[in-house]
């Protein structure tokens, strides 16, 4: 883990953190007070980097690779609810703000390249900065929305459906999710996936 001011490609992470969703607003001055905050972490394909149930949060947002957002029962069987990539961000910040535990896990599902701060950290530059705290806010509850629309979506579309509807809202992680990632992610088996495929229906 390496701070931002530190980092030795310093100069290509400001830009692509300038290209973030949520920081692509941010005016100069404002990006020079938040970069000494950030920490620059490399994460190797499976690394936790928010446990579920964890009461310590950070504010992640993607420079290179690709996160998953899943949840767990006591069983162990999984659910992945979203995929975050480049220019992307994840965080845990409703359940910080309400003082619960983090009700998922983030974990890398490639090679993966982070920006992080605390999120303690995180909330205080916003108060600083209201327009962004809009914006950010703003986000999180539009991700909230993704993450129902796709649970809903599982329970109403069938197997060829979910998959059109993955290709068709994110066709960018096609080719870079692993099937069994994204058969997971659409409630199918790699077996499933694989034939559909094989069949032309996807």
């Amino acid at each position: 883990m390496t701070l931002l001011a530190n980092h030795p490609d310093r100069t290509d992470v400001c830009d692509r953190l300038h290209q973030n969703i949520v920081l692509r607003r941010l005016p100069p001055a404002a990006f020079g007070e938040l970069e000494p905050l950030l920490a620059i972490v490399d994460y190797r394909k499976g690394d936790v980097l928010l446990t579920q149930g964890a009461h310590e949060m950070e504010q992640y947002f993607v420079l290179d690779g690709v996160l998953k957002r899943v949840v767990s029962n006591p069983e162990g069987k999984e659910m992945i609810l979203r995929f975050a990539k480049e220019d992307d961000m994840d965080t845990s910040y409703a359940a910080w703000k309400l003082r619960t535990p983090a009700p998922y896990s983030i974990r890398a599902v490639t090679k993966a390249r982070v920006a992080k701060m605390p999120l303690p950290q995180w909330a205080a530059f916003l108060d600083r900065h209201p327009d962004l705290k809009e914006d950010f806010e703003y986000e999180v509850m539009f991700l909230m929305s993704e993450v129902m629309a796709h649970t809903i979506t599982l329970h109403l579309l069938d197997a060829p459906g979910r998959v059109h509807r993955f290709l068709r809202k994110h066709p960018e992680l096609s080719e870079r999710v692993p099937k069994k990632e994204l058969a997971s992610y659409l409630n199918l088996s790699a077996e499933t996936l694989s034939r559909l495929k094989h069949a032309g229906k996807i």
